[in-house]
């Protein structure tokens, strides 16, 4: 068995197209969304939304063997929005104090190597870095490959649509991550 060999890095401009490639085929594998451009326009532009704001960031895992981007995740200082989300949500976590983490995604052959977890340890790191953010916050599909077991060992429940919303709201389970690095 051959062992693969990741770096993790800020993406740079050489990284983006593959970086877009692996979201795109994300949202359309996993989500069955496909690209829709009310919630999408980052995976389109990447670099308008993570690399050119300071407080933003997108992180890329490179497969080593090949060189090829394996896996993404991006932070950007944009709380969740009322609505879609519950109104007490977009207020418990404002945009400019709020980490929003997002697009935490790995190509499926890639998967169950640590990479999402050493992704999001990565954005925490710049998010504590930074010192304006008072939270960090994501909201998952339950239907996500892996998405509900990494996030509940990271983060706390806040919100779970299905059980807390009288009509399930659009599904999702929401997420506090602390900022304060955890005793391993």
């Amino acid at each position: 068995m051959q062992v693969l060999e990741y770096r993790i890095r800020t993406a740079g401009a050489a990284h983006l197209d593959q970086a877009r490639a692996v979201m795109l085929d994300t949202v359309h594998r996993d989500f069955g969304t496909g690209y829709v451009p009310r919630w999408h326009a980052d995976i389109v532009d990447p670099e308008s939304f993570y690399l050119t704001p300071p407080r933003h960031t997108l992180l890329v895992a490179v497969d080593e063997t090949d060189g090829t981007v394996a896996a993404t995740a991006a932070l950007d200082a944009r709380g969740p929005a009322h609505p879609p989300n519950p109104r007490w949500l977009a207020e418990r976590y404002p945009s400019g104090t709020t980490a929003q983490l997002r697009r935490v995604y790995v190509r499926p052959e890639h998967r169950r190597r640590g990479l999402a977890r050493r992704l999001v340890d990565g954005l925490l790191d710049f998010a504590r870095t930074d010192g304006g953010y008072r939270a960090a916050y994501l909201h998952a599909y339950p239907h996500s490959p892996g998405a509900m077991g990494l996030w509940r060992t990271l983060g706390e429940v806040v919100c779970d649509e299905r059980e807390e919303l009288p009509d399930g709201g659009s599904g999702v389970v929401h997420f506090e991550i602390p900022l304060t690095p955890l005793l391993k």
